[in-house]
């Protein structure tokens, strides 16, 4: 229970700064930023003080893909509506999760028979590169990425961080009941991206989220880089300077470039 409240509140609290940094900056920085490794150090922290190095480097292994679900899960927010006219915030919350449960339910199958025949690593660096190619695919043209216009009154902060909170909590419940597909599943839910594009389309419209997809794309893979070197670095530097080799290698290596990259596409007619 303490760590559903904990991983809960956590998941609350960055829902809010995302959202917020996407409506203050727009999307190419809120995205970036937004995307940051947040949630993930408590989560690698707590499974390898728990489970060991053996089960931090299984779990890890699918975070790559985990990513990636999230990436088409947020693609879908840009599709649809172009495809669509008039389509609701509820409509869209649907169509996206219905679109994610689908490929959820696929790639976690096939990742359960991969681990059996390739290593952890393989896995998670195949599950990055998808994640890159489609991150540069979706920013490849100009889009615009506006700020938020509407001013958000201090309620709907708190909603949304209530709403990320127990998106997460149940998530994390479901994690734990011992089912392993069920646990898959739950363990990548996009319940933080969920929360982000209904709460921006709700306070600022469909153009505010719909920039920010993009870049939360590219951006989210700084999470998959941080898992790809934990399973290295928290063993053999521990937990604090292992930790911190992590986030510092992922921003290096991913989130820096990536807002370079979405700069010098902003700027290209």
């Amino acid at each position: 229970m303490q760590t559903i409240l904990l991983s809960g509140l956590f998941a609350g609290i960055v829902a809010v700064l995302v959202t917020m940094a996407i409506e203050r900056w727009g999307g190419i920085v809120g995205g970036v930023l937004g995307t940051i490794p947040t949630t993930i150090i408590p989560a690698t922290i707590g499974i390898y003080l728990e489970a060991g190095s053996e089960d931090l480097a299984t779990s890890m292994s699918l975070v790559s893909f985990g990513m990636l679900l999230n990436a088409l899960f947020i693609g879908a927010w840009i599709f649809y509506p172009s495809k669509k006219q008039n389509v609701s915030v509820t409509e869209m919350v649907i169509v996206s999760l219905t679109f994610w449960l689908i490929l959820a339910i696929l790639v976690t199958y096939f990742l359960e028979m991969t681990l059996d025949y390739t290593s952890e690593f393989i896995v998670s660096t195949v599950g990055l590169v998808l994640l890159l190619s489609l991150g540069i695919w979706m920013t490849w043209r100009p889009r615009e990425a506006p700020k938020g216009k509407n001013k958000v009154s201090r309620n709907m902060l708190i909603i949304r961080g209530l709403a990320a909170a127990v998106a997460i909590g149940v998530a994390v419940q479901l994690s734990s009941i011992g089912q392993p597909l069920i646990a898959g599943l739950a363990s990548v839910f996009p319940a933080i991206f969920l929360t982000t594009m209904a709460a921006l389309w709700i306070s600022q419209g469909p153009e505010v989220p719909s920039g920010a997809a993009g870049p939360m794309m590219l951006g989210g893979a700084s999470v998959a880089v941080y898992s790809i070197i934990a399973p290295w670095a928290l063993p053999e530097y521990g937990i604090i300077v292992g930790t911190i080799i992590c986030w510092v290698g992922s921003i290096i290596s991913i989130s820096l470039p990536a807002y370079g990259w979405l700069k010098s596409r902003e700027l290209v007619n």
